[in-house]
């Protein structure tokens, strides 16, 4: 039988450890829901926590919605203070090929609490609408 010593810190690595391991993940990818809305448009939700709006770029071009920005650190923790890092930090880029039925002219976005809300409205003549079937005698 082999008697190990226990050691309570040796979760614990430290800041140094901490910040290589950040770096060497590379990217991050924020989470997104993606639905239509009840008036025919679609709507994408990033989850974007602790960053404001001028670290988040939001464009539309040849029918492609991309969402990019980088998340810092926070600047009012010291390097020593930190035990433990298990949020994602560094830039992101995260892409999506738009319908043909997206007015891409008409796409806004929101940020509020943390959360970048896209919205794409359909065209108008990509809308659904009734059509009346005349009965023949």
């Amino acid at each position: 039988m082999t008697i190990t010593r226990f050691d309570p810190f040796r979760d614990f690595t430290t800041f140094q450890d901490l910040v290589g391991d950040i770096a060497s993940r590379g990217n991050w990818v924020p989470p997104v829901d993606i639905y239509e809305t009840a008036d025919r448009g679609l709507v994408i939700k990033a989850e974007l926590p602790d960053m404001s709006r001028e670290e988040v770029e939001v464009t539309v071009e040849n029918n492609t919605l991309t969402l990019r920005g980088t998340k810092s650190l926070p600047a009012d923790v010291k390097e020593e203070q930190f035990r433990r890092v298990e949020r994602r930090y560094g830039s992101f880029v995260r892409s999506f090929t738009l319908p043909n039925t997206v007015d891409a002219a008409k796409v806004s976005a929101e940020y509020k609490n943390g959360v970048l809300t896209v919205k794409l409205p359909f065209r108008e003549e990509a809308r659904a609408r009734t059509i009346t079937v005349e009965v023949a005698a």
